[in-house]
């Protein structure tokens, strides 16, 4: 059975198939959890992303993990928060939406997000973690796969929202 599991720790640790960036429309790298990630990775991951020439917002492609302990890297780019009225949700669940299938085409088995969008992009925290479990658990009903999927919070006000969100889910 496909579960969803909620962890307080640094995704660059994570020991999975696959961990999902929250990147920008080039790819190249930034601040938060992007930063992170490219810095662990090592300096191969920018070239692959640069030969890949970007990803537009809702959208995610997949790269390898380098020196990651996870085999692959799946660079989801969420939208930048305009006040809700840009469409914002819609893209946000589609990053998540994209990762799941990437994963399901390349039998990615275990995986772990981070909150996407929910740094310097502004999206509002209890939005974006009702949002994420939504279509996490939709998508894991629907599929069964993939198997064990984590939600990677750095800080414990993150890591509180996503249970509650979870916690909704189960009302």
């Amino acid at each position: 059975m496909a579960m969803i599991h909620l962890v307080e720790t640094d995704i660059t640790t994570m020991r999975v198939d696959a961990i999902v960036n929250a990147a920008n429309e080039t790819l190249l790298g930034g601040g938060g959890v992007d930063g992170a990630i490219h810095r662990a990775a090592g300096p191969e991951l920018l070239a692959e992303c640069r030969a890949i020439g970007g990803c537009t917002t809702g959208q995610a492609v997949l790269t390898k993990g380098y020196n990651l302990p996870a085999r692959f890297v799946l660079h989801a780019v969420g939208p930048v928060w305009r006040g809700g009225n840009q469409n914002e949700p819609a893209l946000l669940a589609s990053c998540y939406r994209r990762c799941l299938e990437l994963a399901i085409q390349h039998d990615i088995q275990s995986m772990a997000f981070p909150a996407i969008s929910c740094g310097a992009y502004g999206f509002p925290l209890d939005e974006a973690a009702d949002i994420a479990v939504d279509t996490i658990q939709s998508f894991l009903n629907r599929t069964g796969k993939p198997k064990d999927v984590y939600i990677v919070c750095f800080q414990s006000r993150v890591k509180f929202a996503f249970a509650q969100a979870i916690r909704g889910l189960e009302e």
